[in-house]
């Protein structure tokens, strides 16, 4: 849930994928730099800026938001647009469903 520029997520709030939604998904990781991206979201704990992407990927800002756009387009990240920069936000309700849909293929 979205209030101002923050992302709130509510406590206890259930996320149900569809199988559209865990395809999509499957997808856009399918590719290694979009795993890594979220790699580095998770492991960094809070929204990330775009410029500090494309830096810790040595890419060009081109290719990092095509990556974007991809994982937004999944529902794995949200962009928190800040006139021409942008914060990179992990959802991690999103991520938590996706990898708990996996666990049910066992």
């Amino acid at each position: 849930m979205r209030f101002g520029s923050r992302v709130v997520t509510i406590e206890g709030a259930v996320v149900k994928l569809t199988d559209k939604q865990v395809e999509r998904i499957s997808s856009a990781i399918a590719e290694p730099r979009r795993f890594k991206i979220l790699k580095d979201l998770r492991k960094h704990g809070e929204p990330m800026g775009c410029g500090n992407i494309v830096d810790k990927h040595g890419v060009s800002h081109a290719t990092i938001s095509h990556h974007l756009k991809e994982l937004e387009t999944a529902g794995l990240i949200e962009i928190e647009r800040l006139g021409k920069f942008g914060n990179v936000i992990l959802k991690l309700d999103v991520w938590n469903a996706y990898v708990a849909r996996l666990a049910q293929l066992t």
